[in-house]
């Protein structure tokens, strides 16, 4: 049940495929074996107004926050850490190259007790509905 959320710059729309970036992160979640695909939610909100360091309207961020139920392996999340995180990477490389730009990733967990769940998703999935 992990929860994705991507906050950016509104300037990094201009350089980044922000639609294409979710579907990174979330093959990259898959790939690790740690999230099933039927309980992966990735939304990416622009922030209109920032202020980044400076103040120079030309620097960017992509803050990307992945909050999932408490329970899993500490190693394994460090390495499913590691893996999406490098995926985010590999895909802003270019934007990281070029201009001035923030990436930053973090996953965390929430506690169960105080955080209900119910879903028919798995009854709508086509193939594999894990």
């Amino acid at each position: 049940m992990p929860h994705v959320h991507i906050d950016y710059s509104a300037n990094l729309a201009q350089r980044l495929d922000i639609a294409a970036l979710c579907v990174v992160i979330r093959d990259a979640m898959v790939e690790t074996g740690l999230f099933p695909l039927a309980g992966i939610r990735i939304r990416a909100m622009a922030a209109d107004h920032v202020v980044i360091a400076d103040g120079n309207p030309t620097h960017a961020f992509c803050d990307v926050s992945i909050r999932l139920r408490a329970g899993r392996d500490p190693a394994a999340k460090a390495a499913a850490t590691a893996h999406v995180f490098a995926a985010a990477q590999a895909f802003c490389a270019a934007v990281l190259q070029s201009s001035s730009f923030l990436l930053s990733f973090e996953m965390r967990d929430i506690d169960p007790a105080l955080s209900p769940k119910t879903s028919s998703i798995r009854n709508h999935l086509n193939g594999d509905p894990s």
